[in-house]
């Protein structure tokens, strides 16, 4: 019997990833994107702009599950709240036009957290976003959960990898600098582990509401900056005389729902996440 088909709405590198992963399932995915020649095969392009209701008019009509991961061009309000609000509600009322959804599971960050003074926290802990973007994707959260109630939304932690390497490049050119000030508690997730979880996520028979997607081992930047150097045979970084602000809090994001779900992490630590870059790094020649 043939799967239905998967929809990304908003194909990256996380939803390609992803899509990559269904497609080995047997599933028939859907990459929308505003331009779409640079998919792999066998994801299938569709060429659309959330923002654009209109573009959204002849989705086709074998779409059940719906992955949901816009990446803004910019850092701007207006991105974000065109993304996540305007674009999440046009997708929602395209798909609806069509028949019954499936499974809609939204990717959301945990800026919707905050400050929580090195506490851990969970799904069910307080939200109090320090800046836009937090702001604006709980309120996205929330309308989702309204308007889609058995919709599935996934908090992620800071996403690193092959890609993804500012702070590995940071160390070897010599910018990184440790923040000034007491340590302050960082939270991460290896993008293999975004989209393998997400895969795992669309799979539940019956998820819960939402899932926070980290590693095992929440740590401050300082403590990634010095490992990463000792593992290149690099002094410490310098620290910072004056200590800066931050816009994600001070937090320890806990996985256990993510965890008794059934999902095993490849990279439990930052240091499992980071040996396979640096591995990577040592093997390609100068």
């Amino acid at each position: 019997m043939t799967q239905p088909a998967v929809l990304l709405a908003g194909c990256g590198d996380v939803g390609i990833r992803s899509g990559l992963l269904l497609a080995a399932q047997g599933r028939k995915v859907y990459g929308l994107r505003r331009s779409v020649g640079t998919l792999p095969a066998p994801l299938l392009p569709l060429q659309a702009d959330l923002t654009d209701a209109a573009s959204l008019a002849a989705l086709p009509s074998d779409i059940a599950d719906v992955i949901f991961l816009p990446t803004p061009g910019r850092r701007e309000e207006a991105a974000y709240r065109g993304l996540f609000l305007d674009g999440l509600r046009h997708l929602v009322e395209a798909l609806r036009g069509r028949g019954p959804l499936g499974r809609l599971l939204f990717v959301s960050s945990s800026a919707v957290y905050g400050e929580h003074d090195g506490n851990w926290v969970d799904e069910d802990s307080d939200c109090r976003p320090l800046a836009f973007n937090g702001r604006l994707l709980l309120q996205a959260e929330r309308w989702l959960h309204e308007a889609v109630p058995d919709a599935v939304v996934a908090r992620c932690a800071g996403i690193y990898g092959p890609g993804r390497s500012r702070l590995v490049d940071q160390v070897v050119g010599g910018s990184a600098r440790r923040p000034a000030g007491a340590a302050e508690f960082s939270n991460r997730i290896h993008v293999d582990d975004v989209a393998g979880a997400l895969v795992h996520l669309l799979g539940l028979a019956q998820p819960a509401p939402c899932y926070v997607l980290s590693d095992d081992c929440p740590a401050s930047l300082g403590e990634v900056q010095c490992w990463l150097a000792d593992q290149l045979g690099l002094p410490p970084p310098p620290q910072e005389t004056v200590a800066g602000e931050r816009a994600v809090g001070n937090k320890r994001l806990r996985n256990r729902r993510l965890r008794e779900s059934g999902y095993a992490l490849r990279h439990d630590d930052f240091r499992s996440g980071y040996g396979t870059i640096l591995a990577a790094m040592r093997r390609t020649p100068d």
